[in-house]
């Protein structure tokens, strides 16, 4: 059986030793979709959120929490960031806001984290500032949708 990387033999959390992993391209890509009410959605849509504009903020904080992801994470590396992108994009038909991200790395360890971190703190980002309007505003579908590099080899969500 496979045994988790954070644990060491006692079964006690730990830092994983990257010191003698290869340094490699890594990228990773998440979603995430916050469900908005349609007042909500008119809000931002016509950008009349009185703390401004939501998509835009957003996309900024998701990109400075992607840079800050090892000091949130108790365990997680802190690496070097080639890229990040957060991408917001309001989608009529489910009444959300959709949120993506791409992040990318040379280094021993993945990016994946940096990549989620991005999309949850958008998320949290729109909650906040949307909030006044409407407090039923749920966050949903946080996920990885795919990872490339390193040993354990590339990932893609089906």
């Amino acid at each position: 059986m496979k045994r988790l990387s954070h644990v060491d033999k006692n079964g006690k959390a730990n830092m994983v030793d990257v010191s003698g992993k290869e340094i490699s391209l890594r990228t990773a890509k998440a979603f995430a979709s916050v469900k908005i009410s349609k007042i909500v959605f008119e809000a931002i849509e016509k950008n009349s959120i009185e703390k401004g504009d939501v998509l835009t903020v957003a996309k900024i904080a998701g990109i400075q929490a992607a840079k800050k992801t090892s000091e949130l994470i108790p365990l997680c590396h802190n690496i070097f960031i080639l890229k990040i992108d957060v991408e917001l994009k309001l989608n009529k038909t489910s009444s959300s806001v959709e949120i993506k991200s791409f992040a990318k790395t040379n280094s021993v360890t993945g990016i994946e984290m940096e990549a989620l971190t991005a999309i949850s703190v958008a998320a949290l980002t729109v909650y906040d500032m949307c909030k006044a309007l409407d407090k039923s505003i749920e966050i949903r579908e946080i996920k990885l949708l795919s990872k490339t590099g390193g040993k354990s080899g590339d990932f893609s969500r089906k």
